[in-house]
């Protein structure tokens, strides 16, 4: 066979989805099979699951454990994820590749709209803001790098809570004392009107809410936050569905219908790119 009927025959096999390198393939879906479940599995289990054959996943298996990305538990029968899986966890926080990737997008969608735009991921139950970009003389923002938010209060939070499986939500919202607002109560007493009080919160709220948010694809925030000053998000989410963070552009609450049109398409346009991104799709 000739050098150019290999790369053809090599390009239709990637367009066809065809691995050619099987065995890194099989052994990164048992790795991320691991990954999503709640606990260690039985390798016949992942077998069963990925369509691969016993003495595939029993050969690999004793691989990874060798290498410290699986542990075996032998009295249980099943596997888990081992320590090097945790330390490319580590890597990639230490990494920030969600920053770097995502900091150009909400760059552009900056300027595009001329309004701010920042980028944040869920810890807990609130959101830790990674990218903050500033449009020219547009009103300063309590959002910056490093800053820490109730996420059921913000655009990025709610993109992102809804995008949670049923259980995990419930998980971090188990009461009202849950619903924590931004302010002392004796502040968001005086600010009135668009200030969330934690009792105006309970869970029922919370997945109606969200689920208005699922339907339309985005999340809003008017006055939740800052008074005044309104919000539009989107969730960035990984290849399990997961949210891996959201994006979230924000306006002066009196902006124009075609503003807010234009700030909806944005960022969802933008978190779907980095949706794309994160998994390696260009």
């Amino acid at each position: 066979m000739s050098e150019s009927s290999k790369q053809r025959d090599e390009a239709r096999a990637v367009d066809r989805g065809v691995s050619k390198v099987p065995a890194a393939d099989q052994t990164l879906a048992i790795l991320a099979h691991l990954a999503a479940q709640r606990g260690p599995v039985p390798a016949v289990t992942i077998a069963h699951a990925l369509g691969l054959p016993r003495s595939t996943v029993y050969h690999l298996l004793a691989v990874m454990q060798e290498r410290g990305f699986v542990v075996h538990l032998p009295e249980e029968r099943r596997y888990g994820l081992g320590i090097a899986a945790f330390e490319l966890s580590s890597g990639f926080s230490r990494q920030q590749p969600l920053a770097r990737l995502g900091r150009p997008l909400v760059a552009a969608l900056v300027d595009r709209l001329g309004e701010s735009g920042h980028l944040a991921v869920l810890h807990g139950r609130d959101v830790l803001y990674l990218v903050e970009e500033r449009a020219p003389r547009r009103p300063s923002l309590v959002t910056d790098v490093g800053v820490r938010l109730p996420a059921h209060l913000t655009a990025t939070g709610q993109a992102m809570l809804a995008a949670l499986p049923p259980a995990q939500l419930r998980a971090l919202y188990p009461d009202r004392s849950a619903f924590a607002s931004r302010r002392p109560q004796g502040e968001a007493d005086a600010a009135g009107g668009g200030a969330a009080e934690a009792a105006d919160w309970s869970y029922g709220r919370l997945k109606r809410e969200l689920a208005e948010v699922r339907a339309r694809g985005w999340a809003d925030e008017d006055g939740e936050v800052t008074p005044g000053l309104a919000s539009a998000g989107a969730a960035v989410v990984d290849h399990l569905g997961w949210p891996a963070a959201a994006i979230a552009v924000t306006f002066p609450d009196g902006a124009r219908p075609e503003l807010r049109e234009q700030a909806v398409a944005g960022v969802r346009e933008a978190a779907a790119t980095l949706s794309r991104r994160i998994r390696g799709i260009r």
